[in-house]
């Protein structure tokens, strides 16, 4: 009787999660929807491709400040989540090494932004843009996603996107304003991850001294493997606009980053979906092996079946959708999205077999693949685009997909047969 209360107890918090952090993504994921069409408007085409150019070198530059934190974090928070002791040790060294990190990396691009001719003509907009670094180092949601506090969470996007919208709207009037647009998405991440990640924090009146220097290095060299994987995976999503922008110039990348704004609101939730089941998966097979599997499992699957009915509806209304953004050359991006779909229903796919991976220990092989796959997919992209221009560029990240997918079930079944 005990154990039905204790299970049913579970499953209505699991259920308030689930609504409280789908409310927040899915805030989180519309309104920069808002934002890209008045973007489009007023900056136009080309301006607009310059801010995806300047915002995909910050999005990577991210990974190198996560420094695993996002799978590696979440996994030991979670697994750790009534260890007082253990998560104040997390908590400072992750914190500590992520501001070395963040010194290194600012005095960098600092000096590369000033110095190279094709950043220094636009110095304002990708110095703006590291803006959104800092904020991601301040970014407490790995700590949240560990211990499951998804309305921590969902007050923190909230906060971030409705001061970014708020200050594209009342602050970019002109065409010669677009390189606002990165120090509004700046501003907006740091006051909300500093202030609110400050108050949620102390609740759990954590000391955050308790680590040395010898275990920040000790963390660097531990997680370097993991984000060296990440940095490639990172390539994947960001380099194609960047290819684009150098082969193609700023108007193409202004039509990727157009057709890119679409498919991202869907590869966006994908990625969120993956931090909010990972740290369950996680915690479950640790304790409860066929449990972990089967929350794994129903809850995919249904990921799944979501994604790919979102995407039959995105491919019949592809039109309408398009001309949201007012672009000018609606007939091709049309053509483009209608391919591009395939990109968020096979990631889902990939996606949902990561989770497995690495709550199997798998890391090295994951690894492994990533970087040869990544290395693979921008060979192929910089072979295709001269010749096919954005359609090659999508043919490769799909294709790419597909493989990984196979390599995935592969390890897994590989596993299964170890532990029988």
């Amino acid at each position: 009787m005990r154990f039905k209360y204790i299970k049913n107890l579970m499953y209505q918090k699991s259920v308030k999660n689930i609504l409280i952090y789908v409310f927040g993504q899915l805030f989180n994921l519309f309104t920069p929807l808002l934002a890209a069409p008045y973007l489009i408007y007023v900056c136009g085409e080309e301006n607009y491709g310059k801010i995806g150019v300047s915002l995909a070198i910050s999005f990577f530059l991210i990974v190198i400040i996560d420094y695993g934190s996002e799978i590696i974090g979440v996994k030991n928070v979670a697994i750790n989540a009534n260890n007082k002791t253990k998560l104040e040790h997390i908590l400072a060294t992750t914190y500590l090494a992520k501001f070395l990190l963040l010194i290194v990396i600012l005095l960098l691009f600092i000096i590369l932004f000033i110095t190279i001719p094709y950043f220094k003509y636009e110095k304002k907009l990708f110095l703006f843009g590291l803006l959104v670094v800092v904020g991601q180092f301040l970014n407490p949601t790995w700590f949240f996603q560990g211990i499951e506090n998804f309305k921590a969470i969902t007050i923190l996007n909230i906060t971030s996107k409705v001061l970014y919208i708020l200050g594209v709207f009342l602050f970019i009037k002109q065409e010669s304003d677009y390189f606002l647009a990165n120090l509004f998405w700046g501003i907006g991440t740091m006051i909300a991850n500093f202030l609110i990640g400050i108050f949620y924090l102390r609740n759990y009146n954590l000391n955050y001294n308790s680590t040395t220097k010898k275990e920040i290095i000790i963390y660097l060299k531990d997680n370097f493997s993991m984000v060296l994987s990440q940095m490639f995976l990172s390539l994947q999503l960001y380099l194609p606009i960047l290819l684009i922008g150098f082969i193609g110039g700023n108007i193409m990348a202004g039509k990727f980053k157009i057709l890119d704004q679409i498919i991202v609101m869907f590869k966006t939730y994908i990625f969120l979906f993956f931090n909010y089941v990972y740290p369950r998966v996680c915690s479950l097979i640790s304790i409860n092996f066929n449990q972990g599997i089967k929350f794994w499992r129903t809850y995919n699957l249904l990921n799944i079946i979501f994604i790919s009915i979102c995407m039959i509806i995105i491919y019949l209304f592809a039109k309408p959708i398009v001309q949201f953004f007012n672009p000018t050359a609606v007939t091709e991006i049309v053509c483009l999205l209608k391919f591009g779909v395939f990109i968020p229903f096979f990631l889902s796919i990939s996606i949902s077999l990561k989770q497995l991976v690495l709550a199997l220990n798998l890391d090295k092989k994951y690894i492994r693949i990533t970087m040869i796959m990544v290395s693979l997919n921008l060979i192929l992209i910089t072979l295709l685009i001269t010749k096919f221009e954005i359609f090659g560029v999508i043919f490769s990240i799909i294709f790419i997909d597909f493989l990984i997918i196979l390599y995935f079930i592969k390890i897994i079944l590989e596993k299964k047969k170890s532990t029988i």
